[in-house]
């Protein structure tokens, strides 16, 4: 498998759809690190996984994944050997609670689910642990129950607080007081006790600065009486901190303890969410469990794109059997290359233990490697051709299959003279079936079609088409061998039966007539009249008809009568009667000007000049480009 097959087959998109019915990151997370697989046990494995979920979901249950969240991260700092926070806690303890219930759950299941009931046993419980976090930590943080010690200092804090608001109040209502405060209110600034007092009367109160407003005009300022009772406040709240400390630490120490087996649960989490996730997927597109073997043998029954929704022809298919490779003919927009993906596709998905749209008695085979060449793999940084290009990866796809592969090609042999490429095409097939691969590609070529039919193993089918309104039908006709349809549409468009029986017998015999044309029916040039012709040189300003606009002639006429004109930049050919002068170049430049300048633009022009006077700067330049172009 590679990234590119994943790509031309919308692998990653189907794991995407199969990824939303998820309920956790866990679940998401092994479908992100899910590849096919190539071993048969581990693919059956994994497709009964699959049909017991979705005989549990059939039956009405719904597993109870409330509660259950990626606590990996979690984990990682107790690896690390840091305190864990009480939020931090309280998601260990739903997590836990979670686990148990789906314990639970899933114990009950051992008639319907016999693998998926026996993961539970393997799954841990922790009561003790989730009472001791839900006892020592409510609301996200601990509470005073959690220590008698940590219950009498917070006791202490409450009046030492009481104390210092009854003193505020008293400042607050004092007479005296009035001129200096900004705002009647008691503020906590930094977690201490502070009253607004007017920036201008700060040297009248008594007490120490805690906070300035942005704007300058109030600061906040904790009186001296109750500076004693702030202290010991700040004193009281240290000790609180420091047994809060201690019982998370002494609840991080308990979960520690259970690492490894909570770790387990984990795992086992993450895969009944993404087991799960699969059997809803199934249900969804009421899926079903195929046949599976590793001997190349197919047989699609009734099989659907996986991707595809609304009105979709089945395909119905089969190789590996009475044939090994299969040349699927006919004209463009049949569905020659949905047919490609559909094969393609549902075995990849078959591989991931994904259930497929199709009849029960369907059956896939499992390859060590699935390979495709769909579609132009151009590509503009390497200015490969759209031939040379499908014939890298196939050079590729060679060295790299085996006698368990298999092979989608979509018109192979393309993209350059059609007796070449029908030649290499067959080369190449006949090379891939000696190596002992499964492989179905389409193709325009009748020479790949013939030799398919000579081949004993090999085996041609077509894209049924209507012949009346020329619509494809998209069904699969295998044994069958497809045209194009283009004699048929030219007989439907009236071109002369003659006509059409002529390019019959050059598809067949290949011995074309050559017959030279009478010379009674050639017609002789006339001669026209070049009074009204202009001369255009180059400079010349003229008017571009056609446009309405302006351009500066280029190069002169030539046996075509064509003028080259720069116009908006780029250069055009354009007949000179749809041209008209409008300036001489002779009356528009003086004697000797650089006419050249007038189709470089400023920055080339410069360049250029750089170089003739021996820039290094403009060498260096040129040397940078030639680099990065290599």
């Amino acid at each position: 498998m590679n990234e590119h097959t994943f790509e031309k087959l919308q692998y990653n998109e189907l794991k995407e759809i199969v990824k939303s019915y998820c309920v956790s990151g866990l679940g998401k997370q092994l479908i992100d690190q899910l590849l096919p697989s190539s071993n048969v046990k581990v693919v059956k494995h994994r497709l009964n996984e699959t049909s017991e979920a979705r005989a549990i979901l059939d039956a009405g249950g719904n597993v109870p994944f409330s509660g259950v969240s990626n606590i990996e991260h979690i984990i990682t700092k107790l690896e690390k050997g840091m305190i864990l926070d009480p939020s931090e806690l309280l998601s260990i303890s739903d997590f836990l609670r979670g686990c148990r219930r789906i314990k639970t759950f899933m114990s009950g299941k051992e008639f319907d689910a016999p693998t998926l009931a026996s993961y539970a046993r393997s799954m841990t419980e922790f009561l003790d642990v989730e009472e001791e976090i839900n006892f020592s930590i409510k609301n996200n943080q601990v509470d005073s129950a959690a220590s008698s010690e940590l219950k009498r200092i917070r006791n202490h804090i409450q009046t030492a607080e009481q104390k210092i608001k009854d003193r505020l109040n008293q400042f607050l209502n004092s007479s005296a007081n009035s001129k200096y405060i900004q705002e009647f209110i008691i503020t906590l600034k930094d977690d201490r006790y502070t009253i607004p007092i007017k920036a201008s009367f700060k040297n009248h109160v008594q007490g120490s600065v805690v906070e300035v407003s942005s704007k300058g005009a109030t600061v906040f300022m904790e009186p001296n009486v109750v500076g004693k009772l702030s202290a010991e406040l700040a004193t009281l709240k240290s000790e609180e901190a420091i047994i809060e400390y201690q019982i998370l630490a002494t609840l991080t120490g308990l979960v520690h303890d259970h690492l490894h087996p909570i770790k387990i649960n984990i795992e086992l989490i993450s895969q009944y969410d993404m087991i799960f996730a699969k059997a809803k997927y199934s249900r969804q597109i009421d899926g079903i469990e195929p046949k599976i073997n590793d001997y190349g043998k197919m047989n699609l029954k009734a099989c659907k794109h996986p991707l595809l929704s609304g009105h979709v022809v089945p395909l119905h298919f089969q190789i590996g059997e009475d044939y090994r490779s299969l040349v699927i003919t006919g004209p463009n927009a049949g569905g020659k290359t949905i047919v490609l993906k559909t094969i393609g596709l549902v075995t990849l998905a078959t591989m991931s233990g994904f259930h497929i749209t199709a009849s029960k008695d369907t059956e896939i085979a499992i390859f060590d490697n699935v390979f495709v060449d769909i579609g132009d793999n151009q590509s503009l940084e390497n200015a490969l051709s759209t031939f040379s290009s499908h014939m890298k990866n196939l050079s590729e796809i060679l060295r790299l299959a085996n006698n368990n592969t298999l092979l989608l090609f979509d018109e192979i042999g393309s993209g350059t003279e059609p007796n070449e490429g029908a030649a290499i095409a067959i080369s190449i097939l006949e090379e891939f079936y000696l190596k002992g691969c499964i492989t179905v590609a389409t193709t325009h070529y009748g020479e790949i079609k013939r030799f398919s039919e000579l081949h004993s193993d090999f085996m041609n089918a077509a894209m049924q088409f209507d012949n009346e309104t020329l619509e494809p039908l998209y069904k699969l006709l295998i044994g069958k061998s497809g045209d194009s349809n283009a004699l048929w549409i030219s007989r439907k468009m009236n071109v002369p039966e003659h006509v059409l029986k002529r390019a019959e017998d050059y598809m067949t015999s290949k011995e074309y007539r050559l017959e030279r044309l009478n010379s009674s029916k050639i017609r002789t040039p006339k001669v026209e009249n070049t009074e009204n012709q202009v001369d255009y040189q180059k400079g010349d300003r003229v008017k571009l008809l056609d446009h309405n606009d302006f351009g500066i002639v280029y190069k002169e006429k030539d046996k075509y009568s064509n003028v080259t004109v720069f116009y908006k930049k780029q250069f055009v050919e354009v007949n000179e009667k749809r041209l008209s002068l409008e300036e001489k170049a002779t009356e528009l430049y003086p004697e000797g000007y650089d006419l050249e300048s007038l189709f470089v633009d400023y920055k080339t022009r410069k360049l250029n000049h750089d170089i003739e006077r021996g820039s290094k700067k403009a060498l260096r330049k040129i040397n940078k480009e030639l680099r990065k172009n290599k």
